[in-house]
């Protein structure tokens, strides 16, 4: 591919209206600016996930925390605050919601569709965007086409076509890696000048892990910082103004390592680049969650001290950067910035209330297909004896996880019955994806028994992963065990009310493996830190480790089924990776959950306590989980769990005495 890039066609900034009562606010910029100064507002999206509606399709209700539709009334307003603007998107918009689903699965793409969420984007008129992670979910033929209808470029300088080349301007790349805007500012004076805006995108290297099946042989990637230190020169080399990096990475630390996932403090960092918009991690900044991080400034929205902005997630937050420009010569320099996560909604006494109304000409790009996703997802496919839920699943056995673990039992088993592996034992791992965090206290399974749709199953199972299966011994089942207990602190006896989960361990990563019974003894420190790497080697946090009632063999063997982003190696499990597998399906987890539930008719996901804690004595411990957890606290057998007040931003308190 050519390495000139095409400018887009000239045309001024100055575009849209004020959304129906939204308030629109001078910022100090566009008074202070003179007539060699120019106020330019970047805006970011990131992390959409297909939410175009303010409507969670889990739960079939609207939900005021979520949809471009709603963030596009705060787009409005900053295009009529500020006359140079600029709107652009940092990836994750193709996947996780079940209209992504619905059009992967059951609508399909032909040649000339145009997808619900790029009619949204389209609608609002970005002016850029990049890839993100799960840009691929579906696979790349798919994400072509979807590209395919974008009136806006799409740019990525880290995913190649094959081999990488010794010069990483010469890589053969799927996208552009860059796009130069030529627009006109103008300046406090009202004077238009011209100005040359330069966008560069990055995905994180580990989509080659998360999505092996769609990419192995077909694609490689770059390391983020590498592919910024070869493109930005060349960006700059062609007179341009002003440099954006689009980030579909989290903040990560200043410390240099090969292919980091969370590069934007180092990408930052890179000479060139003079504002850096980022994702990924599903967090806002600046917000209190960056305080005191090294290499951010959350005062002065600064990501290692060039302006940058994280703006939260599925629409929750309009990312926003204004930079203070002043001629220099016949250039632009950056002289000074500010940045803001703007929210769709606040919390007000424990309930979340809307700032903003949606922008009737978003919903409406996308209304056929959001009314095609509701029909979808109330289709019944079965049952349930008893609820599902996941308030519970960080600190007891879950139902929510037992009946993924039951339906992955049920059909690996088939799979393998006329195999070499026929006769070894099937256990199953599988984690909660909803239980609170980052998502909320209401981003939990709540299924009340009853009849279940697909709705509910995919609740039940966010991603499209599919299953797949490895053999492992006693001893790796241990260790897959003591990496999954690393989402506990270490719990000291004789002390109260300790804070019990260890924030940065992702809750995905917190497999609990049926077909064994175990305790976890929260006394002993974690063996392994959320990244897999080793903490203390000689610790055995995992006890009374057993199969069939007796210990388990460490020489045994045992298939494991699980998923493709484990058995591929993602979350960094020990011995855990592609060499392992025995079986890779070419059917979804969450097909295999509605197959097993038609076959079944009615299930019983009650959890069988396979696992609990080991005692500590007089020892007492604090979690968080959603207020309506209150309903199914007398559920719960392996552990007393009680009231312990109210928790911060709407969460609930909870107190287990071990």
């Amino acid at each position: 591919m050519s390495n000139v890039i095409q400018p887009v066609s000239r045309r001024s900034f100055l575009a849209g209206s004020a959304a129906a009562g939204a308030l629109v606010m001078l910022h100090p910029f566009s008074a202070r600016a003179q007539a060699n100064q120019a106020h330019l507002r970047i805006m970011e999206t990131t992390d959409l996930h297909v939410h175009v509606f303010p409507y969670d399709y889990y739960a079939d209700k609207p939900n005021d925390t979520m949809g471009v539709a709603r963030t596009a009334s705060i787009i409005d307003a900053i295009r009529t605050e500020a006359t140079n603007s600029i709107l652009v998107d940092n990836g994750d918009f193709l996947q996780g919601n079940p209209m992504g689903d619905y059009m992967a699965y059951q609508r399909g793409m032909k040649d000339g569709d145009v997808h619900p969420i790029i009619k949204a984007m389209n609608t609002l008129g970005y002016d850029c965007s990049t890839l993100g992670n799960h840009e691929f979910n579906y696979g790349l033929d798919y994400m072509f086409k979807v590209l395919a209808g974008a009136n806006f470029p799409v740019v990525c300088s880290n995913l190649t076509k094959g081999e990488l080349a010794a010069d990483a301007t010469k890589d053969e790349l799927f996208l552009k890696p860059y796009v130069i805007l030529d627009r006109k500012v103008k300046d406090g004076s009202g004077a238009e000048h011209p100005i040359r805006i330069g966008l560069i995108g990055f995905v994180p290297p580990q989509v080659m892990t998360w999505d092996s099946r769609h990419l192995h042989g077909k694609a490689m990637t770059r390391d983020i910082v590498k592919a910024a230190q070869a493109w930005v020169p060349e960006i700059r080399e062609q007179g341009t103004d002003i440099v954006i990096a689009l980030s579909h990475s989290g903040m990560g630390t200043p410390q240099a390592a090969e292919n980091l996932e969370n590069a934007s403090i180092l990408l930052a960092g890179v000479e060139g680049i003079d504002a850096i918009v980022t994702g990924h991690s599903h967090l806002d900044f600046p917000g209190p969650k960056f305080d005191k991080v090294e290499g951010l400034d959350n005062t002065k929205g600064t990501i290692n001290g060039k302006p940058g902005v994280m703006g939260g997630f599925w629409g929750s937050h309009l990312g926003l950067i204004d930079l203070l420009l002043e001629r220099d010569g016949n250039a632009w320099k950056v002289v000074s910035s500010t940045s803001e996560a703007r929210p769709i909604s606040k919390r007000v006494d424990k309930k979340v209330v809307p700032t903003v109304e949606s922008k009737a000409a978003v919903e409406a790009a996308a209304k056929e297909e959001h009314e095609a996703t509701l029909a979808y997802v109330r289709t019944p496919v079965g049952k349930t004896s008893a609820p599902l839920y996941s308030y519970f699943a960080l600190v007891a056995d879950d139902p929510s996880v037992q009946i993924v673990s039951q339906a992955q039992i049920w059909y690996i088993k088939d799979m393998l019955k006329d195999t070499e592996h026929k006769d070894l034992p099937v256990l199953s791992a599988a984690a909660p994806f909803k239980s609170g965090g980052r998502g909320g206290p209401d981003y939990y399974t709540d299924v009340p028994a009853g009849a279940v749709a697909i709705k509910n199953v995919a609740d039940l199972y966010l991603y499209p992963n599919t299953v797949q299966a490895v053999a492992v011994t006693g001893a790796q089942v241990k260790e897959w065990l003591e990496m999954s207990a690393g989402i506990f602190n270490k719990i000291e006896a004789g002390k109260a009310d300790q804070v019990l989960i260890n924030p940065e361990f992702p809750s995905y990563n917190f497999d609990v493996i049926d077909g064994v019974t175990y305790k976890i003894d929260l006394a002993q420190p974690p063996k392994y830190d959320p990244k897999g790497a080793v903490l203390d080697a000689a610790s055995n946090r995992i006890v009374d480790l057993m199969f069939e009632g007796k210990p388990i063999d460490p020489a045994a063997k045992f298939v494991v089924a699980s998923n493709n982003y484990r058995a591929g190696g993602g979350g960094n499990f020990p011995e855990i990776n592609a060499s392992k597998l025995v079986f890779e399906a070419p059917d979804t987890n969450r097909d295999v959950i509605v197959r097993y539930i038609v076959d079944q008719g009615t299930i019983n996901p009650s959890a069988d306590s396979n696992w609990s804690f080991a005692p500590v004595a007089g020892a007492s411990v604090i979690f968080e989980t959603g207020p309506k957890a209150k309903d199914h606290i007398a559920e719960v057998k392996a552990v007393k769990i009680e009231p312990a007040g109210d928790g911060a931003e709407g969460f609930a308190k909870y107190r287990i005495t071990l």
